[in-house]
């Protein structure tokens, strides 16, 4: 079974910080993303960007506008899948990675919300 892992930050606690700071605790992830990566569970990993667009169809037309569509004082910032049996698998997995390892993050907001996936495939 996949599971979609969602890292959460408050995007305004990290701004209101140096730039150097922020690298000394982003330099922290190093190690514990190797470890996140040993378990040979994830399947994708990845850094968002905070720009973004929001499509919605309207009127009979597809109408892009600039996002985040949700209002809230979280940001994603990160995606992973993961490879697991069960939920209480994909907890030990997720619980690897640098969102909830790296003490720093905690004043910052970091956390990870975990999904399970269904998924449809193709009919070819």
């Amino acid at each position: 079974m996949k599971f979609l892992c969602l890292g959460y930050l408050e995007p305004e606690k990290m701004d209101a910080r140096p730039k150097h700071e922020i690298d000394v605790i982003m330099s922290e992830c190093s190690h514990q993303l190797e470890n996140f990566y040993s378990s040979g569970q994830v399947v994708i990993d990845a850094g968002l960007s905070s720009e973004t667009k929001c499509l919605r169809r309207a009127n009979g037309k597809v109408r892009v506008t600039d996002g985040p569509f949700i209002e809230t004082k979280e940001m994603i910032g990160s995606a992973f899948l993961i490879e697991a049996q069960d939920m209480e698998e994909a907890i030990r997995i997720a619980s690897l990675h640098p969102t909830v390892q790296v003490a720093s993050g905690e004043q910052f907001g970091w956390g990870i919300e975990i999904r399970p996936i269904h998924y449809f495939e193709s009919r070819e």
